[in-house]
C-alpha cells in the first residue's frame, strides 16, 4: 500500500507553487546572470516599474523565494503552520485568508515604493523586488495568536518564556534586522508591517465563525470580539495603555468611514461566552476547547484554591459548637435530615464559572 499524505488539499497545492515557482524563478536567474546587472523575473515577481503589464504578480509574487535559506524556512511555516490552520477553518476558510494575506499587503507595498518614488524621484524604489512568504509567515503567527492567546513557549530550557501574541512584534523585529543583509530586500519591512496589519483586521472584523451545536446564537458571525484578540495585545504590557488609546481612535475613524463595523453587545456576550469557535462545524468543539482551555486553568486553579481554603476553615468552625446553656438533650438524627444533607450540592466545589474578560483584567492589573 503506497504511503499516504496527511496534507490538507490547500496546504498541499500552496507547497507544490512555492518549489515550483521558486526554482524558476532561480532557473531563470541563474540563466540570464551578469555581474553588472541585477536579475529580475517581471512576470513571477512584483516589480512595480516592470510588473505593471502583469498583474498575476500580486499573487504569485508571495509564493516565490529568492535563495535557498528562506525557501527552507517558508515550506516548513506553510507546511506546519497550513496543516493546523487548515484542519482548524476548513479548506474554504483557510483559502480566502491566503488570498487576503498575500493580496492586501503586496498591493500596499506597490503603492508606498510608488509614492517613495514619486516624493524622492530615485528609481531604485521602482525596481525593487516585492517576492517571499513573509506576509502568509506574520499572518499564521497573527492566527495563533487568535486561537490559542494564552499558550506559552518555552526557548533555551525554561530560560525564555514567551506567550504567543508576542511572536508578531519579534517577527518584525527580525525582518527589520534581517531586511539590511542581501537575504531579504528593503520591501520585506513593510510586507511584514502589512501582513500584520491586514491578517489581524480581517481575523477580528471579517472572518466568519460559527457556532457551537449546543448554542442558541445565530448561524455565523464576522470577526472576534474577545479582550485576548485585541491589537493592544500584540505588545508588552507597559505600553498596552498607550496602543490601546491609539487603535481606538484609528478604528473610531474607521468606523466613521464606515469601513468598519462596531461590535454589538451581542457580539462581545459570544465572543466572551465562547459560544462561536474558530473552526468549521466539522470539529468545531475541539478547537475551542484548545483555545479557551490555557484561559480557563488560571481561573479554575484559584476556585479550587479558594474551595479548598473555605472548606477547611469550615470544618475547623464546625468542630468548636457553641455549649448550651440549658440541660443537655440527646436527640437522635432523623434519616430525612441526614439525606437532605448529603444531597445538597457544594457551592464551592460543584460550579465553575468562566470569564475571559475576567481573566484578561487580572493580568492586566498583575
Amino acid at each position: 500500500m503506497p504511503p499516504r499524505i496527511n496534507i490538507p488539499p490547500v496546504t498541499r497545492i500552496i507547497l507544490v507553487i512555492l518549489l515550483l515557482q521558486s526554482v524558476l524563478s532561480a532557473a531563470v536567474r541563474y540563466r540570464q546572470w551578469s555581474a553588472h546587472s541585477e536579475i529580475v523575473v517581471e512576470w513571477l515577481t512584483l516589480i512595480p516599474q516592470l510588473s505593471v503589464f502583469y498583474p498575476w504578480t500580486f499573487l504569485t509574487a508571495t509564493l516565490v523565494e529568492n535563495n535557498i535559506f528562506t525557501l527552507a524556512i517558508a515550506g516548513l511555516t506553510l507546511y506546519h503552520g497550513g496543516k493546523y490552520l487548515e484542519r482548524a477553518w476548513s479548506s474554504r476558510e483557510f483559502a480566502k485568508f491566503l488570498l487576503v494575506a498575500s493580496l492586501i499587503p503586496n498591493t500596499l507595498t506597490f503603492l508606498v515604493l510608488v509614492t517613495l518614488f514619486t516624493i524622492t524621484r530615485n528609481e531604485a524604489w521602482t525596481l525593487t523586488t516585492v517576492a517571499g512568504t513573509i506576509p502568509l509567515q506574520i499572518s499564521f503567527l497573527v492566527a495563533f495568536s487568535q486561537l490559542v492567546p494564552a499558550h506559552t513557549v518555552t526557548l533555551f530550557r525554561g530560560l525564555l518564556s514567551l506567550r504567543v501574541p508576542r511572536f508578531p512584534l519579534l517577527y518584525i523585529c527580525l525582518v527589520t534586522v534581517l531586511s539590511l543583509t542581501p537575504l531579504l530586500t528593503s520591501a520585506s519591512l513593510l510586507l511584514a508591517l502589512f501582513g500584520l496589519l491586514a491578517s489581524w483586521t480581517y481575523l477580528r472584523f471579517y472572518k466568519t465563525v460559527f457556532p457551537d451545536l449546543d448554542s442558541s446564537q445565530p448561524a455565523s458571525l464576522r470577526g472576534d470580539a474577545s479582550e485576548t484578540f485585541a491589537f493592544a495585545e500584540f505588545f508588552p504590557g507597559p505600553l498596552k495603555p498607550f496602543v490601546a488609546v491609539i487603535t481606538d481612535q484609528i478604528f473610531n475613524i474607521l468606523v466613521a468611514m464606515r469601513i468598519c463595523t462596531p461590535f454589538s453587545q451581542a457580539d462581545i456576550s459570544a465572543a466572551s461566552s465562547g459560544n462561536f469557535t474558530q473552526r468549521a462545524p466539522h470539529g468545531g468543539v475541539r478547537a475551542e476547547a484548545e483555545r479557551r482551555r490555557a484561559l480557563a486553568l488560571k481561573v479554575l486553579d484559584q476556585r479550587l484554591h479558594a474551595a479548598t481554603g473555605g472548606s477547611s476553615s469550615g470544618s475547623r468552625s464546625q468542630s468548636q459548637p457553641p455549649e448550651p446553656s440549658g440541660p443537655t438533650v440527646q436527640t437522635q438524627p432523623q434519616p430525612n435530615a441526614q439525606a437532605a444533607m448529603t444531597s445538597q450540592p457544594s457551592t464551592v466545589l460543584g460550579e465553575t464559572s468562566y470569564n475571559p474578560d475576567q481573566d484578561h483584567n487580572e493580568r492586566g492589573d498583575s
